[in-house]
């Protein structure tokens, strides 16, 4: 596509009038198909609304076959177990819910601690939850049990509303633990409360507003706050109980105050499990292949330095008392101070949980659904918190354990979750007065995945440094305002940071790449040029509130035009020729009144009229005059109206301003995905400034829901319509070419020779 060849086209057309050189452009820019506007493209098309769909109509009816259907819905177990397939699966699920239990049985110990209950405790949250989520959810790999950062939360919550005792006597650490453990409880039936109601709602999507480095950031934070919670077990020191804002940074400053009196056998104990751990786990890495399952290095750390009968001295974690506990109802008093806390907690575990699900899924080729898994973790909370469960979620590690050796079902949950059972019923003595060392080194050693992530800021600084920003504001804030106020930070920092990303976009003119129909950036395409007398603009996001003022005072920068000054010069100089009218029209007048009170004295002098005729005669010259002066004043008006609205003396030609070197603007409003009112006024008053400076202003590439939307609003009127609307940049672009308006003879409008030809085959 281009002119057709001649020799020295630019000679050529420097020698031409601007409306020969006009018409030359209109002959050659053409295109091979009607050009669509979007009322030829609504006919051609025959558009009309989509019909509406109300969904909630149908959940109101009722039939057998859709509440069978509910049903499936939301027991899966139902679905997928009788199509189980028991010699392919049932081996590698138990030898994986064999694992999983074996890595379960001291975590649970371990994470009970740091929720700062007792280790039954622990015990009960990774049989009661896991068994629900067996029957209910849709992931067949994720563990569901406790986990670090979940039991970190729980443990801040705890701990502000049941604080450490002063002194560490028997007495007193039982009185606080039966002040913890219903606040424990009551939390995790909260928790599930609100994951249950927003996954019947269909909630499930606000885990979308959790980007994945806000979840990496904050896990990250939080697996450093349980690094720092653990090291008081690590070094048997007696801290403060610090929550709140910066509590973090008062216990690492107390840890390193009493570093001192810290005990040997305690932190010798803690380094020798911790180097047994991170052994066995190396080794574990290394002959993945050849183990049929991992060697079960926290139960060997565990069960190695048991002491056994001798009573619970300082620094062990108590026994473990045998069977389970009877359903306790949750303390409704607490509801006010727990639901805050309740929320945060309930959205946090769901994203990790759904996250991990949709990893597993993509990689194993089945579907997740959000909704129920969120259900599936409410029921498992709300029921487990009826059983003095705590808080739970889905662990990394033990997923990736579950997957790695041969679990393909939620069998493999089952399974760890019944050997937990007997654990507890039966065996629970072999596992009483633990060192807390132990634990705080098993926790400390599982939290390498997590901590592992202190290398995102390499790989976003490379990738996206805006998720690189968000990252570093949610792992500080998190740091140094605790577990809760970080998330909320977080959260309104990220949609903050989205709002501004759309109020800076790329706004850019476009041009003509040589032999095509395509339009981009002349600051990016050298070979684009842009089309004689049109000027192309878009913006890269959507126009609303936020933003509309910046689209256009982008768009009058980056036309080159001055529009605001022309306009307030264009009015000043017409208000100023109206002003000189009225004083010309004035002084008119005022002439004719001196012209009649000089003839009505001249007639007053003759004595032979009788006083009755002297009056007569006045009232009829003084009517004369009247009707005579009206009549010229109302030509005079008229005439001075008429002169206004005459297009040569309104123009900015006629009022010696500059003109604009393009007499069409076309608005790319393809990136619109909504408009609101704000929008369609600015818009509007678009339309109204440029045509002031006489350039006609049309749009293009409009999708058909904001179509429909700048339908409802009313924004097309007699002086905008769908004639102003095309389908595409190309077609507003012929169409502008072939119905210029008048523009000044200027070297710069005419010396530009066209890009090219649109041509479609």
């Amino acid at each position: 596509m281009g002119l057709a060849d001649a020799s020295g086209p630019r000679d050529t057309q420097a020698l031409l009038s601007a409306t020969q050189a006009m018409e030359l452009r209109r002959r050659d820019y053409h295109m091979e198909r009607p050009l669509l506007n979007q009322e030829h493209l609504e006919e051609l098309g025959r558009w009309g609304s989509a019909p509406r769909t109300h969904q909630w109509r149908t959940w109101l009816q009722c039939s057998r076959a859709q509440a069978y259907a509910l049903l499936l819905q939301h027991l899966p177990v139902l679905v997928w177990l009788p199509r189980y397939p028991v010699r392919d699966w049932l081996l590698g699920d138990l030898l994986s819910g064999l694992s999983v239990a074996i890595m379960q049985l001291p975590q649970g110990l371990a994470y009970a601690l740091l929720a700062g209950l007792p280790p039954v405790f622990g015990l009960y949250s990774s049989f009661y939850p896991v068994f629900i989520y067996f029957l209910f959810g849709t992931s067949r790999h994720i563990s569901v049990g406790t986990f670090a950062v979940m039991s970190v939360m729980v443990g801040s919550v705890t701990e502000s509303l049941a604080p450490q005792a002063l002194n560490d006597s028997m007495i007193n650490e039982t009185a606080r633990d039966a002040a913890r453990v219903p606040v424990a409880s009551t939390l995790s039936v909260l928790v599930g409360l609100f994951q249950v109601g927003l996954g019947l709602i269909h909630f499930g999507f606000v885990v979308t507003y959790l980007s994945e480095p806000l979840v990496r950031g904050y896990t990250t934070a939080a697996a450093v706050q349980v690094f720092v919670s653990q090291l008081k077990y690590v070094f048997g020191l007696h801290l403060s109980s610090h929550s709140g804002p910066l509590s973090l940074i008062y216990t690492v400053l107390e840890v390193c105050w009493k570093l001192p009196q810290s005990k040997v056998g305690t932190v010798v104990t803690a380094a020798v499990a911790g180097v047994v751990l991170v052994v066995v786990k190396l080794l574990n890495d290394k002959l993945q292949q050849q183990l049929p399952m991992p060697i079960p290095g926290e139960l060997l750390t565990v069960r190695g330095p048991g002491s056994g009968g001798q009573g619970r001295r300082a620094g062990q974690a108590g026994s473990l008392p045998r069977g389970l506990v009877p359903p306790v109802a949750p303390n409704t008093k607490l509801f006010s101070k727990l639901v805050g806390s309740a929320f945060t907690i309930a959205v946090v575990g769901f994203a990790i949980a759904i996250s991990l699900g949709k990893i597993f899924a993509l990689r194993h080729g089945y579907r997740v659904d959000s909704n129920q898994e969120l259900v599936a973790l409410g029921l498992s909370n709300l029921i487990g918190g009826i059983f003095q469960c705590f808080p739970v979620s889905c662990s990394m590690s033990r997923s990736l354990v579950q997957e790695s050796t041969g679990g393909n079902s939620q069998v493999a949950g089952a399974i760890s979750s019944l050997f937990i059972l007997l654990i507890i019923v039966k065996l629970g003595e072999l596992f009483h007065d633990l060192p807390k060392a132990v634990l705080a080194a098993i926790i400390i050693v599982n939290l390498k995945g997590m901590l592992r992530q202190l290398s995102d800021m390499r790989s976003l600084w490379k990738a996206n440094r805006a998720d690189l920003l968000i990252w570093l504001v949610t792992f500080t804030a998190t740091i140094l305002l605790n577990l809760d106020l970080g998330l909320v930070v977080a959260v309104i920092f990220s949609l903050l940071l989205v709002v501004v990303r759309t109020q800076m976009p790329h706004y850019s003119v476009l041009g003509q790449v040589p032999d095509t129909d395509i339009y981009r950036d002349v600051a990016e395409y050298s070979e684009a040029k842009e089309v004689p007398g049109v000027k192309v603009f878009r913006s890269s996001a959507t126009v609303y509130f936020a933003n509309a003022e910046f689209y256009s005072d982008a768009l009058k920068q980056r036309c080159g035009v001055d529009v605001d000054f022309l306009i307030s010069q264009k009015k000043k100089l017409l208000k100023k020729q109206e002003q000189l009218k009225l004083k010309q029209l004035q002084k008119e007048e005022k002439l004719q009144k001196q012209a009649a009170s000089s003839k009505g004295a001249s007639v007053s002098i003759n004595v032979n009229t009788s006083l009755e005729d002297m009056r007569s005669n006045n009232v009829e010259d003084c009517k004369m005059m009247q009707v005579s002066s009206g009549d010229k004043m109302e030509d005079a008006t008229a005439n001075g109206q008429e002169d206004s609205k005459a297009p040569d003396g309104s123009t900015l030609k006629a009022l010696g301003l500059p003109q604009p070197d393009f007499h069409s603007l076309i608005l790319d409003l393809g990136a619109l995905s909504f408009v609101d009112t704000v929008c369609l006024k600015s818009l509007k008053n678009i339309f109204h400034d440029f045509r002031e400076i006489e350039v006609e202003v049309y749009m293009a590439a409009c999708h058909s829901p904001v179509v429909s939307q700048l339908e409802a609003g009313h924004f097309f009127d007699a002086s905008i319509t769908k004639k102003h609307l095309f389908a595409s940049v190309h077609d507003a672009v012929t169409f502008a070419l072939q119905h210029p308006r008048p523009v000044p003879d200027s070297p710069v409008s005419v010396s530009r020779p066209l890009a090219c030809r649109a041509l479609f085959c």
